[in-house]
């Protein structure tokens, strides 16, 4: 399996490219404060090239800024290549976006000696590395040639090129000889995976990572002596963080909210994802992915004890105080303040680059709970009365609620001219006589059966199994002549 993904890599990348749905442009103001350089403060090495051009994409008012610390950014790695990915999108940000952007020769230059000397020094290591392998492979050294498919797939990722790196990872596989290798093979897949956002095949490796986990932690169980436990314990939480992060972010990217929420909310704390930490995500994003989803998803009970009594995942909201403000804000019925913090802080949230094509569903969602959860107390309501509650005008409201009708979160209807919305009330006494009907046809249809059952044991027509015979075989009865009838054919025939 292993080599037919590595031969379908570049294809896989490619469509990992794609954008699932066009996202607005978004704006950077007073009332959509966003701070460029304290955000991209989180992030280290090609993740924030890779955030920058995300940004500067959709967010032209800052573009020239984010140009900048981009091709800064560019000059600490090793793919000279992603000059000409930020500057084209740079330029198609200027020519489609709303703002008259400076051209790219007056906000930053290339450093054209730079990019001479990256790819030489890039050639000579690749070079290098190919005749290591080659020579290791002659000599038939299983650990040297791991060891070697493992460097050239470090290089290869590192210089941009993810389908031969996702090879050679993929290939040392062949070469591991403890389950550690395996982890840590799975463990580099599983970044470059996340790195291109190919979500669909993020949960294969960490299921090959947890079963080579828990082979380990068994054998380590198995020889254990004293606090030997512990240690096998400690062990795997220092991947079961990184693996439950991974399984998080693949459920985000394919729509699978409320399973999301749940991978996110059980993190470990931000320590134990070790070097993920700024090379993939920062604590503040993992605040803001689990608590959309958990809101957008769970029960009111679920988000106190899984959010908000929460005190691990209280150091990742720590880095993202507002998050905290959302969740208070929707536990006390403060609908209002929710959607006004929601829309106040979408430029964070749609310039992320794992949430940015599901803030638009996730808000819904979350608007449409919160309308489900205003209404459930009351038999009826005036829409006046709740535009007051969202900030709406009234014709808003009954937009909003006629949709939750249709779709049938909302047993109710709206009275468009007195502005009401009333709850769908069913009559008791017509649900009694339903029951009671159900019942009766329930038990005539057992007594006949009962009663059918009885005939035949009179007439001696019930032929009993024989002891050597298997269970699984059916009872037969003795019908007229020396016709066989199986019982369920001659209990349907009626008395």
């Amino acid at each position: 399996m292993d080599v037919e993904m590595a031969d379908a890599t570049e294809q896989i990348v490619a469509q990992s490219r794609i954008s699932k749905a066009p996202t607005p442009t978004v704006v950077v103001d007073e009332n959509h404060p966003f701070e460029l350089e304290t955000y991209m403060s989180s992030y280290t090495g090609r993740v924030a090239v890779d955030r920058l051009v995300h940004i500067i994409s959709l967010a032209p008012s800052i573009a020239p800024q984010a140009l900048q610390l981009a091709l800064r950014h560019i000059q600490s790695l090793r793919d000279p290549a992603l000059y000409q990915v930020v500057l084209a999108a740079y330029e198609q940000a200027a020519s489609h976006g709303s703002v008259q952007l400076p051209a790219a020769d007056d906000v930053a230059t290339i450093n054209q000696r730079w990019v001479d000397e990256t790819n030489t020094k890039n050639q000579s290591e690749r070079m290098k590395l190919e005749v290591e392998l080659k020579t290791y492979t002659n000599n038939m050294i299983k650990e040297s040639i791991r060891m070697a498919h493992r460097d050239l797939g470090e290089f290869y990722r590192s210089v941009g090129d993810y389908s031969t790196s996702l090879k050679h990872f993929t290939k040392s596989r062949e070469f591991c000889t403890t389950n550690q290798h395996i982890i840590e093979m799975c463990l580099s897949v599983l970044e470059i995976l996340i790195e291109q956002r190919n979500y669909s095949h993020i949960p294969t490796y960490i299921f090959k990572a947890d079963a080579a986990l828990d082979q380990s932690t068994s054998a380590s169980d198995s020889k254990a002596v004293g606090g030997g436990k512990g240690k096998a314990s400690a062990e795997r939480e220092r991947y079961q963080t990184k693996l439950d992060f991974a399984m998080g972010l693949s459920q985000l990217g394919q729509g699978q909210y409320d399973k999301a929420a749940y991978s996110f909310l059980k993190l470990g704390a931000p320590a134990k994802l070790d070097d993920w930490v700024g090379k993939l995500v920062a604590p503040g994003d993992v605040a803001i992915f689990g608590t959309l989803c958990a809101l957008a998803s769970m029960s009111r009970s679920a988000i106190k004890s899984n959010v908000l009594e929460n005190e691990t995942f209280g150091i990742y909201i720590e880095h993202e105080p507002y998050v905290r403000d959302i969740v208070e804000a929707y536990m006390s019925n403060k609908f209002k303040v929710v959607l006004e913090l929601l829309e106040k802080f979408s430029t964070r949230h749609y310039l992320d680059i794992y949430l940015s094509s599901h803030v638009h569903d996730l808000v819904n969602l979350i608007r449409n709970r919160s309308i489900v959860l205003y209404f459930q107390p009351f038999s009826s309501i005036k829409l006046d009365r709740m535009s007051t509650v969202f900030g709406w005008s009234v014709e808003e409201v009954e937009r909003q609620v006629v949709a939750l009708i249709q779709s049938g979160e909302i047993q109710g209807r709206v009275d468009s001219q007195n502005k009401i919305l009333k709850a769908r009330q069913e009559d008791p006494r017509a649900q009694l006589f339903a029951k009671a009907l159900k019942a009766g046809s329930e038990m005539q249809s057992a007594n006949r059966k009962l009663l059918l059952r009885m005939r035949l044991q009179q007439a001696d027509l019930v032929v009993k199994m024989p002891k050597n015979q298997k269970p699984e075989q059916p009872e037969f009865v003795m019908g007229a002549g020396s016709q066989m009838l199986q019982m369920s054919e001659f209990v349907q025939l009626g008395p």
